[in-house]
């Protein structure tokens, strides 16, 4: 098993920047990929970045420049960096886990809602 815990989502104005965190914990010993999801209210979860084992970086096309992807193996903790934030990004923000074995585990979801 795998337990992620979300946290550093809130309240921002358009413009502004959060960072997102992702700790795991549990049988992490091994994986495959990190990453993050998002589902607005009314629509489906959609991806919007992931980082592999080996550290190779992906994201949507939509938010390449934006949002940036990154970890910290000493602490198993992945990192969502989100700039120019706006309004269309509100959304709970899910961290992913993808065991080796290609089993995923999902955190609770950190809401990030971006208004003024």
């Amino acid at each position: 098993q795998v337990q992620l815990v979300e946290s550093g989502g809130g309240l921002v104005q358009p413009g502004g920047s959060l960072r997102l965190s992702c700790a795991a914990s549990g049988n992490i010993f091994s994986f495959r990929a990190m990453g993050w999801y998002r589902q607005a209210p009314g629509k489906e979860r959609e991806w919007v970045a992931t980082i592999t084992s080996g550290g190779t970086t992906n994201y949507v096309d939509s938010l390449k420049g934006r949002f940036t992807i990154s970890r910290d193996n000493a602490k198993n903790t992945v990192y969502l960096q989100m700039n120019s934030l706006k309004p269309e990004d509100t959304a709970v923000y899910y961290c992913n886990f993808v065991t080796i074995m290609s089993v995923s585990f999902w955190g609770q979801g950190t809401q990030v809602t971006v208004s003024s």
